[in-house]
């Protein structure tokens, strides 16, 4: 198994990127998201899981381990393959995802391209207790995060739906109130219900 690359970024594909390694250039599926967070001739570290199929090897590239587990984890669901749970990603952040599923939100998993309301029923029923709650942070966010986590990964998976770098800052300024609403009595904001919230708003704008 390749558990991660490190190397600088030679170019930015459609789909991803080209990180050389060693005098070798590897291929990377990403997410919109992750691949936006890529520069040209910048140093770059992603967690990586190689799938492999008769006549392809693909290696999609992560921001960090948890993102891959729960890429991973997606693919254990009936139905889901490795673009699929890509795609999962590149809609809701991981802790999203896990929201989504620990509280039966089919309406935001089905967001997805893909996933209709069957399928996504079907992740929650299979992944609910196996997906677990991530990985501890902080309150507020990450050591060194622009931010707090929430609008990190909200600004991601309203990136990956293909809003402009303009529109995400404006849902991001709408939903403050309700994050902090959430942090006045002692909650952490919901990603799923911020993103919930920013597309509305998006879509009447």
């Amino acid at each position: 198994m390749i558990a991660s690359v490190s190397g600088r970024v030679t170019a930015l594909t459609a789909d991803g990127a080209v990180i050389e390694v060693g005098g070798v250039g590897l291929c990377l599926v990403c997410t919109p998201a992750t691949r936006a967070r890529l520069r040209i001739g910048e140093p770059a570290r992603l967690a990586t899981s190689l799938v492999v199929r008769e006549d392809a090897l693909t290696l999609f590239g992560f921001l960090d381990d948890d993102e891959r587990a729960v890429f991973e984890l997606l693919q254990s669901a009936t139905g889901v393959g490795p673009r699929l749970a890509q795609a999962v990603l590149g809609v809701h952040a991981p802790a999203a995802v896990r929201v989504a599923v620990a509280t039966e939100d089919v309406a935001a998993l089905t967001m997805v391209p893909g996933i209709g309301r069957k399928g996504a029923q079907r992740i929650v029923l299979e992944l609910k207790d196996r997906l677990g709650a991530g990985p501890a942070a902080p309150a507020g966010g990450l050591p060194g995060a622009p931010g707090p986590i929430w609008r990190e990964q909200l600004r991601g998976a309203l990136t990956g739906l293909g809003w402009t770098s303009r529109e995400v800052d404006e849902a991001l300024i709408a939903v403050g109130p309700e994050a902090d609403a959430a942090e006045a009595i002692g909650e952490a904001p919901q990603v799923a219900d911020l993103l919930r919230s920013a597309l509305r708003m998006l879509s009447r704008a």
